[in-house]
């Protein structure tokens, strides 16, 4: 690890949501991981943000202590931790608005107990940061939001998702969390050196859990891809290249002012960033997608 004007300088690396991004349109890749082009933040994703900070700190708690009640009693304190990382969200959101949104997060938190118990078990780990080296020079960093294991050593890795996907949109929703669920078995594959034993899905608006058992062949074959991918990045950046590859999910690009295939001009492009840490700076926010 270098320095670069008195800081410390990490590796560029390769997150689950930037990955997705080059996969989705190797233009909004660039606009979101180099060019740092702002976004605004969509009420599911703040209501998402504090769910997941609640979460957190119920887990921190005894596991006798971890009762339906005082969960609904961590929503005030984890949106007060969310804006303290994001403060424009003080003003952003207007008081009726969030109001709404924390009741929306108690409902979410409500419904969690039905599907699994959170007293009779501590997790290894809560929003867990990981980073790990794949043989070819591929760094993968990101955040999980559980991690559990049991007496016996068997792993299971647990990811929260609070939004509600329309019906059309389901099977693309899960795709891209079975991917995100992949990039961390991975990394924790080569980090620990031990294959999870179950991926876990939390869906709390619709009140489902999706398990999901990785086999070694397959997750050694997600690898390459992984590497592909970050390959596929890395010669995009020497040059600039990164083409726009119009979908439907246009419609919710943030960015259509600068992509050319909506009559937009990109600004400039910056050149390839010595510091390109995917698992920091979007880790609140970007962390828990909409749909």
């Amino acid at each position: 690890m270098g320095e670069q004007s008195g800081h410390p300088v990490r590796r560029p690396a390769l997150s689950p949501s930037r990955a997705g991004d080059f996969k989705q349109c190797p233009l909004l890749y660039r606009f979101r991981a180099i060019d740092r082009l702002p976004e605004p933040s969509s009420t599911a994703q703040v209501r998402g943000s504090v769910v997941h900070a609640a979460l957190e700190q119920l887990y921190a708690l005894p596991a006798a202590e971890r009762r339906p009640e005082t969960a609904l009693s961590l929503v005030a304190p984890a949106w007060e931790r969310v804006v303290a990382e994001q403060p424009s969200l003080a003003t952003d959101i207007d008081p009726a608005l969030r109001a709404e949104m924390l009741e929306q997060a108690r409902t979410l938190l409500s419904g969690y107990y039905r599907l699994e118990d959170p007293t009779r078990f501590d997790p290894q780990s809560c929003e867990q940061r990981v980073e790990v080296e794949l043989a070819d020079g591929t760094l993968l960093r990101g955040f999980i939001d559980r991690i559990d294991v049991a007496p016996t050593g068997e792993m299971r890795v647990v990811d929260y998702k609070t939004g509600k996907a329309p019906p059309e949109a389901r099977a693309l929703a899960e795709f891209k969390a079975m991917f995100q669920m992949k990039f961390y078995a991975v990394a924790l594959l080569r980090s620990r050196g031990s294959l999870p034993a179950r991926l876990r899905l939390v869906y709390l608006a619709d009140h489902q859990i999706l398990d999901y058992t990785p086999t070694l062949d397959e997750l050694e074959r997600f690898e390459k891809t992984l590497m592909a991918i970050w390959r596929a990045i890395q010669s995009a950046g020497v040059t600039g290249d990164f083409r726009p590859s119009p979908s439907r999910l246009c419609n919710w690009c943030a960015h259509q002012a600068h992509c050319p295939s909506f009559g937009g001009t990109p600004p400039p492009y910056p050149g390839w960033p010595q510091v390109l840490d995917d698992g920091d700076p979007d880790a609140v926010l970007q962390a828990e997608p909409a749909a």
